[in-house]
């Protein structure tokens, strides 16, 4: 853990949820990292709860690697769900009992049984559009491709997906005027609701008529030796819904932005699709599509050099850590070559991310399929790419020509 002291003349928050930021978050984490590691929030420095940020690379992993003292619990954040988000809101012991049940379901090996069906979506997706020459590519394969795959996977109909993307943007992009927190959280609130509603129904129609969806192996699912609630599956169907359908689109935008600007990467890509499981991890890496996570300070702890209380919020800065030198080499460089690649991307300690094993397989074939198809990508002419926040995706799309 480090000791270096706050600098209260710099505004974590300003600076990461910066449209610059999201461009190109490297500058903002330097400065994070070199200023003040561990810092709170200005706008929380009075008597209440303090906001507390964590960019550099050991301290993240500690955070990460504790939740007796840094919870996941649902104080830790608000997105309108009526139930706990399982299992990332619920802190170990009890959370293990969720990932025993989970984490087969998102094996290695359960991902290699689905790669072939999600090969031949992407493939359809790609041959769809292939001789036009151009493509808005998150429209056309970012936004689709993830969400195709999760209603497959969760056995849910495809006729389904507008409503879910719009269910995701309230959640994660409400549309409200920049520093209205509360009509951003009343759109939150209301997606909850709404989501719930359609997961109560969902659930019975799997008790009633089972078919091979994960959602029907979870409504029919046993936590030590008892049925699986109604209050657990909606918990956990809401984070699937949210996960599923925005991280891998917000990933894949960040991939293809970096290739298409960097030929020369593409093109080893090209000549050696083998390099690809080394490209996805240090993209992966560089880019952090997520940029940080939420926990909340169970109890009173001196952190580096900074007293915290029981109740106030902190977020590790993933992406800050991703690119801290101390841990990697040439931190701000894409590189195929790295070894003993460490990253935060998914996460780290008991919530590491539940589905990395599908993200994973997801991004690599998108990357082997677009370059089987169309190797000589780039930008069009004039394009300047605007980047969200937190979740870093290509907010007015992502057009290419060939």
């Amino acid at each position: 853990m480090t000791d270096v002291a706050s600098d209260d003349l710099i505004e974590p928050g300003l600076l990461l949820f910066s449209p610059e930021a999201a461009n190109d978050p490297c500058p903002a984490y330097e400065t994070l990292r070199s200023q003040c590691p561990v810092t709170a929030g200005m706008s929380v420095m009075g008597d209440g709860p303090k906001s507390w940020w964590v960019s550099r690379y050991d301290d993240v992993m500690y955070v990460l690697r504790h939740p007796e003292t840094f919870s996941s619990a649902p104080a830790a954040v608000d997105i309108g769900q009526e139930h706990s988000l399982i299992p990332l809101q619920v802190d170990p012991p009890e959370h293990a009992k969720y990932r025993r049940l989970l984490d087969p379901m998102f094996s290695p090996r359960h991902m290699a049984e689905i790669e072939p069906d999600v090969r031949r979506l992407v493939g359809e997706i790609i041959d769809a559009f292939v001789a036009d020459g151009a493509c808005d590519f998150h429209e056309a394969v970012a936004t689709p491709l993830p969400s195709a795959v999760f209603l497959r996977l969760m056995g849910m109909p495809q006729s389904d997906l507008p409503t879910f993307l719009q269910w995701r943007d309230n959640t994660i992009r409400p549309d409200v005027e920049p520093g209205d927190f509360e009509g951003a959280q009343r759109i939150r609130d209301e997606t909850g609701k709404a989501i719930t509603a359609y997961f109560e129904q969902a659930i019975e129609q799997k008790r009633a008529n089972p078919d091979e969806g994960l959602l029907t192996k979870l409504v029919h699912a046993e936590i030590e030796g008892r049925p699986i609630t109604k209050e657990e599956l909606l918990g956990t169907c809401h984070l699937f819904l949210i996960a599923g359908l925005d991280t891998v689109t917000a990933t894949l935008d960040c991939f293809v932005r970096h290739l298409a600007t960097h030929p020369d990467q593409r093109d080893a890509l090209v000549a050696d699709p083998s390099l690809v499981d080394a490209a996805v991890e240090d993209m992966l890496r560089r880019e952090t599509p997520v940029m940080l996570v939420a926990r909340v300070v169970k109890h009173d702890v001196e952190f580096g050099g900074m007293q915290m209380q029981a109740g106030d919020s902190l977020a590790p800065v993933l992406g800050a850590a991703n690119t801290d030198g101390s841990e990697f080499d040439d931190a701000e460089a894409v590189r195929f070559d790295r070894t003993g690649n460490r990253h935060l991307a998914f996460g780290a300690g008991p919530h590491r991310c539940l589905g990395s094993h599908l993200a994973r397989m997801e991004l690599r074939v998108v990357l082997e399929e677009l370059h089987a198809r169309i190797p000589n990508y780039r930008l069009a002419d004039g394009v300047e790419l605007q980047f969200s926040p937190a979740i870093r995706q290509a907010n007015d799309g992502l057009p290419l020509v060939w």
